[in-house]
Parts: C-alpha cells; sequence; structure tokens
C-alpha cells in the first residue's frame, strides 16, 4: 500500500508539473512571439522527449504495480482474459497487472462484526434495528444479535460478482432477518424466554453458517445478544415470578414451623423423660424409706408454722422461733410464758400454720 501510494504521489506530481511548465511556456511564448509560434515551439523535440521518457513511464509504473495488503485480497477484472477476469485472486504481496487494461478490486479477509440492535450506535444503524419477529403463539419479540465473519479469500471471485461491495446490506443482513424470523416462529414465547433459548441460537447458528458457506463466506460465530418481549408478556412474567417468590417464601415460613414445632416436640420428650426417670428415682427413695414423704411435707411447711401439736407420749410442745414475736388472737392474750402444750390422744401428727 505504500509503494501504491508513493508512485500515485510521484505520477500527480510529474502530471502537475508538466502541465504548469506547459502553461508558463505557452504564456512567455504567446506574449513575446504570439500564439502560434508558441504551440509549435511546444510540440517540439525535447518536450516530447520528456513526456514520452518521464511523465508516461511513471503513470505506467504506477498503475501497473499492485500491492495487496496481509488483511485483504485483490479481484482483478481485466480485458485481457475472455472471461473478463483472472481466476485467481492477488494474495497479499507485490502484483504486476497490465495498466489500463485491468483493475483491482479489494476485499478484506479479516473477520466482521455484523450488529442488529435496539439500542443506537451499538449496532451498524444509528435507529432502532432490532429484529421483530412472532412466536409459535402469536407473542411479539424484538431480537438484538450478532454475526461473526469473513469472506472466504478462495471464494472473493465469486463474492464480487454476485454482490461486489454490497454484500452485508443486500446480503448478510436480509439473511440474518430471514432466519431469524422463521426460527422464532416455531418456539413458543414461553419456550424462547427458557432454556430452549440456547436451542434457539444453535438452530439459527447452524442455518446461517450453511447459507454463509454456500456464498462465499466463512462465520465464526452467531451471538443471540437479548430478546425483549411485549410489555403485557413482560408484565405478566413479574407477576407470576412475584407469586413464584410468594410461594417460596410461605413454604420456607412453614418449614421453619415444621423445624420449631418437631424442636419443642423433641423437647418436651426429652422433658418427658427426665420427669419419669427422676419419678423412678422417688419410687426407690420411698421403698427404701417411708418417712421420707412425711418428712419432705413437713419441711416443706416448715417456714410458716406456729404451733406444732405431738402424740402425748412426746415429753415436751415444740415452739417455732417467730411464735414469741407474734400476738395471740383474743379478747384476753396472756402471756406468752403461760402457753400450755395441748395435748392430744387421737391425732399422731397435726401441724398448724
Amino acid at each position: 500500500m505504500l509503494l501504491d501510494q508513493t508512485l500515485e504521489v510521484v505520477t500527480i506530481a510529474a502530471w502537475l508539473i508538466l502541465a504548469v511548465s506547459v502553461i508558463v511556456f505557452l504564456v512567455r511564448t504567446t506574449l513575446r512571439e504570439g500564439f502560434g509560434v508558441a504551440v509549435r515551439r511546444l510540440f517540439s523535440r525535447t518536450f516530447i522527449s520528456v513526456v514520452v521518457f518521464v511523465v508516461i513511464p511513471i503513470t505506467l509504473l504506477s498503475e501497473s504495480l499492485v500491492f495487496i495488503e496481509p488483511q485483504e485480497v485483490g479481484v482483478v477484472v481485466s480485458l485481457a482474459t475472455s472471461e473478463g477476469y483472472r481466476d485467481r485472486p492477488f494474495r497479499s504481496g507485490l502484483h504486476w497487472v497490465i495498466p489500463l487494461a485491468e483493475q483491482v478490486f479489494r476485499y478484506p479477509i479479516y473477520w466482521q462484526t455484523y450488529t442488529m440492535s435496539s439500542k443506537p450506535l451499538e449496532g451498524a444503524k444509528l435507529s432502532d434495528d432490532a429484529i421483530v419477529a412472532r412466536t409459535r403463539d402469536g407473542q411479539e419479540v424484538s431480537i438484538d444479535c450478532s454475526i461473526i465473519f469473513q469472506i472466504d479469500s478462495e471464494q472473493a471471485i465469486r463474492v464480487h460478482i454476485e454482490w461486489q461491495k454490497r454484500y452485508i446490506d443486500d446480503f448478510v443482513r436480509p439473511l440474518l432477518r430471514g432466519l431469524v424470523r422463521t426460527k422464532v416462529s416455531q418456539y413458543t414465547v414461553s419456550e424462547v424466554n427458557s432454556d430452549k433459548r440456547g436451542d434457539l441460537e444453535q438452530d439459527l447458528s447452524k442455518e446461517i453458517q450453511l447459507d454463509l458457506e454456500d456464498k462465499g463466506f466463512i462465520m465464526d460465530r452467531f451471538l443471540l445478544r437479548n430478546i425483549t418481549f411485549s410489555p403485557q408478556y413482560a408484565s405478566a412474567v413479574e407477576a407470576k415470578q412475584v407469586a413464584e417468590q410468594n410461594i417460596t417464601e410461605k413454604k420456607y415460613q412453614a418449614a421453619q414451623m415444621i423445624t420449631i414445632a418437631e424442636a419443642e416436640a423433641r423437647a418436651s420428650l426429652i422433658k418427658a423423660q427426665a420427669e419419669a426417670d427422676a419419678l423412678k428415682l422417688i419410687a426407690e427413695a420411698l421403698e427404701r424409706n417411708p418417712n421420707l414423704v412425711t418428712y419432705r411435707y413437713v419441711e416443706k411447711l416448715s417456714p410458716g408454722v406456729k404451733v406444732m401439736l405431738v402424740p402425748n407420749n412426746a415429753p415436751y410442745f415444740l415452739p417455732t422461733p417467730s411464735l414469741e414475736d407474734t400476738p395471740l388472737i383474743g379478747p384476753s392474750p396472756a402471756p406468752t410464758s403461760s402457753v400450755t402444750a395441748a395435748l392430744t390422744t387421737t391425732l399422731p401428727i397435726t401441724v398448724t400454720p
């Protein structure tokens, strides 16, 4: 490319210099000797030699040498062949062509990405360029997608003959729109919005790849970038998700309640088992010592006991520690020192709080 540009600049410069020289020569000679003399002298041997041996060779050299960049191929349209083109494209490097009889058309062979998106500045078009399609159940969806492809270097001549530089607008774009709409119509909207989306992408990738290869292109990848649903369907899906979330939350709360109830039941079982073990120990203790019940009963009542009557064969009356400080109830209370024991023969033990 640098050699082509250099030769082109040199050629243009040579012709400009020649044109300026001719104009200056004509003006000066016309002013001195007239226009007829100036024209005769212009076509003298010197001028013709400059044109023939300098300017024209530079021009022919510029038109004869073609340098093809590594990322492109050249299709040669030729008047010297019966088909009108050379049967092999030019690969990267320096090539010779017949000046004025052959012309080279360059095509890129690097990977190109073509995107159709609903968002401005994301796709090839500045406006909303998403593919609008209808599913099998009649729902409308908007699809953003991208395709990564390149021209097959061996098929560059075919691409030039069939599409020229119009292969994106006239072939790739219509192909994508048609296949996406056809394939989406085979799925329901629920399938498109589920794990079937991967199947849709794979099916589209296979079909697009086959159609591109049939026309001289190689596809690297098809990307299903985004699927947008109608507002009504999106609202319905959102409401369904909220309901499912509420159901999940209620199931979780129910599980928590069941867990708490099971824990309480296990705690009650453990408590009952402990009480049963305790009663078993008490029964064993009572079996060894029957008076233990009487002892425990008296022990529980002892803080509130004021007077205790014991059997008549007891040697003395047992006052409680708080008896001296408690006033006697009655019309003529007697001194504490005059209290006598009341004996009984009928009750073995009577405790009065």
